[in-house]
């Protein structure tokens, strides 16, 4: 080398390279000319240099920002699937099919965990080849890379599915998949499944998107168990109504028609001594069924039992002591109170009044008894009723292997209205039945 010319390329401050020239063709060394020409092409260069790199900048910035909108396209959907329904086939549906357009592949399958903990069962696919999907619908925990999944509750990344010897699917290597992205679905400390998307192509999966699966799977198990418990609560209230419907005919219609019952047995003892009175007590058991046949059709069109309406408590009582003595053989005493207990709720006056008419059914059904004496009275600050018979009696503590629901719905009518209630009984000598509800308190 014989003669050299270097020129630096800055912007600013800022050093961006440099030109080196050596041996000048048709001269022994550079001229101050050239210098300068070089300089102003290192000046050029420079300023090319730094849009060059501006506009890449520009443009990393921009696909951030892309891929920044679409993560967030992407957490929207998902945030409004999961706040906009509480029904599971829903949310699964649509959270897989967000995910599926979200990471452009072809197929996607989720698994929900059963109540035994240790099954995964496949309840949705979506997407092509669902046949080569179905082949095998169920994996146990810690089985293959569903059950992996699952058990170690992180997600995982098969980017050769044909060599992995944890896909357990040969149908769907066959179908042409390539790659696997497998996430949990958890909620807190617990697994609710495992979510899992397919694709033929062999792009690689980006980092950024797997984390972006495993927030979602966070979230949708969140939503899974909400939409489970939803279930349960509405599977809960339906059985709670059953209940009600239940007791609201026990204690009400089917006393009544047991009562009409009782009648005709009676019936059948005076038919040759006193026609005329068996005529009577035919008439009273058919006046009997009518009102219990309007009390069915009452009920059907409000599933409500006839109420106490303007009667009150203590002309209901005493409708009751009527029926009472007209159907059986046996003999009331009735004690009534003082107040007129006007200060009772509804709620309140139909639980002693259905509390009433099941302790007397149960004392001609069960008891057999002679005598019963029932009795109202006031405290300053309670109702109290008690309900006391003659007859067989019963061993309380095995109550429960041969009373029916009887006792049960007592129970719950009186402690549903802010009181309580003891039953007592010995054998022999009869049963006490004592209940209690507040005054001037609503439940």
């Amino acid at each position: 080398m014989v003669s050299f010319l270097g020129v630096p390329i800055r912007t600013g401050d800022k050093q961006l390279g440099q030109i080196y020239l050596t041996d000048k063709l048709d001269a022994n060394e550079f001229s101050s000319d050239d210098e300068m020409i070089i300089q102003m092409l290192a000046t050029y260069a420079a300023t090319a240099i730094a849009n060059a790199r501006l506009i890449d900048q520009m443009k990393e910035r921009d696909l951030a920002l892309t891929r920044r909108n679409v993560d967030m396209a992407l957490l929207n959907g998902i945030a409004s699937t999961l706040t906009s329904s509480l029904e599971l086939d829903e949310i699964l549906n649509k959270t897989l099919g967000l995910v599926m357009n979200y990471m452009k592949v072809e197929a996607g399958e989720i698994f929900l965990l059963e109540e035994d903990k240790t099954t995964l069962r496949m309840v949705l696919h979506r997407g092509q080849a669902a046949e080569a999907f179905w082949t095998r619908n169920i994996f146990s925990v810690g089985d293959g890379v569903i059950g992996i999944v699952a058990k170690t509750r992180q997600p995982s990344l098969s980017a050769n599915l044909p060599g992995d010897p944890n896909f357990l699917r040969e149908a769907v290597v066959k179908a042409g998949f390539q790659q696997m992205a497998c996430i949990p679905l958890v909620s807190g400390e617990n697994l609710m499944g495992v979510m899992s998307i397919a694709t033929r192509t062999t792009a690689p999966f980006e980092e950024r998107s797997i984390q972006m699966l495993n927030a979602v799977g966070t979230w949708a198990g969140l939503a899974i168990e909400n939409a489970r418990l939803h279930t349960n609560a509405r599977r809960l209230a339906v059985l709670e109504e059953r209940n009600r419907i239940g007791m609201d005919l026990h204690d009400g219609i089917i006393q009544s028609i047991y009562g009409v019952g009782l009648a005709l047995e009676g019936v059948q003892h005076s038919l040759s001594e006193d026609p005329q009175a068996a005529k009577q007590q035919i008439q009273h058991a058919i006046g009997g069924l009518n009102q219990a046949i309007r009390d069915i059709r009452a009920y059907i069109l409000d599933l409500r039992p006839r109420q106490l309406g303007s009667e009150g408590l203590l002309n209901g009582i005493k409708r009751l002591i009527t029926e009472y003595r007209a159907n059986t053989f046996s003999e009331v005493h009735f004690t009534a109170p003082d107040s007129d207990l006007k200060e009772l709720t509804q709620a309140q006056a139909l639980a002693l009044f259905h509390i009433c008419q099941e302790g007397l059914a149960n004392a001609a059904k069960h008891a057999k008894a002679k005598n019963v004496q029932v009795s109202l009275w006031t405290t300053e600050d309670r109702a109290l009723l008690e309900i006391r018979d003659d007859g067989k009696g019963f061993d309380t503590e095995k109550k429960h292997t041969f009373i029916g629901h009887g006792l049960a719905n007592m129970q719950t009518r009186a402690r549903s209205s802010g009181g309580d209630i003891d039953i007592s009984s010995v054998i022999g000598e009869g049963t006490t039945i004592l209940v209690w509800v507040p005054r001037g308190i609503k439940p």
